[in-house]
């Protein structure tokens, strides 16, 4: 996971040192930023990973701030820290991912800190997958393309396979394939399949990993030898 930015935003100096600490402990690669008021993060205009904010400070409070920052930041893990209970609820109004109470204890943030890094990597796995968007009359769908294992034409509807289920839309195989990225290969005129679910193939067969079969086109076939081994030789990205 690439470095985390990590901003305090506390009034009292001891309290940021105190978490800044902490947090090296658990994480020494990581950038951190020292705020002591909410307008001075705010003014920053920077975005960070996890956000740690206090709710009592002179100024804008911190559920204030927090509000502020969820106007243009909604991925944010902000973790409230509060020596006084009673804000808690408010804090879960802004979207917060969890609190600690004042004074901090090292085990508590410990337990807390890698809750909030599992949340942030689950976060940016699901950014970075390429997603592929349908549209219909009524609904919109987006699938995360390494979830499809093939894509069958069936007449003016395209038959999106996954491994939960299939979902029928229409869809025009050819724009389908301008869509979809690296690692799908067009077998057939009636079948797009993810090279990442195959499980083997013959000269006019791929058989996927859900044991599905699909046809592979006999003029074809070379080109798919070609690609499919050279996504193999990449490592499964298609690129060499």
């Amino acid at each position: 996971m690439k470095v985390m930015e990590i901003a305090i935003c506390d009034d009292e100096k001891v309290i940021v040192e105190r978490i800044a600490d902490l947090i090296k402990k658990q994480a020494p690669d990581c950038r951190i930023e020292g705020f002591r008021a909410g307008n001075e993060l705010l003014a920053s205009d920077r975005h960070f990973d996890m956000l740690f904010l206090d709710i009592q400070m002179e100024g804008l409070s911190g559920i204030e701030t927090a509000k502020a920052v969820r106007e243009h930041d909604r991925k944010v893990v902000i973790i409230f820290v509060t020596a006084v209970k009673e804000y808690v609820f408010d804090a879960f109004d802004v979207g917060a991912f969890h609190y600690l109470l004042k004074p901090i204890e090292e085990r508590k943030f410990a337990e807390v800190f890698e809750s909030a890094v599992g949340e942030i990597r689950e976060r940016r796995i699901e950014r970075e997958t390429p997603k592929l968007f349908l549209k219909t009359k009524n609904k919109c769908y987006t699938f995360n393309q390494s979830e499809i294992i093939f894509i069958e034409s069936r007449n003016r509807k395209a038959a999106i396979h996954t491994a939960k289920n299939t979902l029928e839309v229409y869809a025009v195989m050819n724009e389908l394939q301008d869509e979809l990225e690296n690692g799908f290969f067009r077998c057939h005129r009636g079948y797009l399949v993810n090279m990442a679910h195959i499980a083997e193939y013959s000269s006019d067969m791929v058989e996927m990993d859900n044991g599905e079969k699909v046809y592979l086109a006999k003029e074809r076939y070379p080109e798919f030898v070609r690609e499919y081994m050279r996504y193999l030789r990449s490592g499964g990205t298609a690129d060499e």
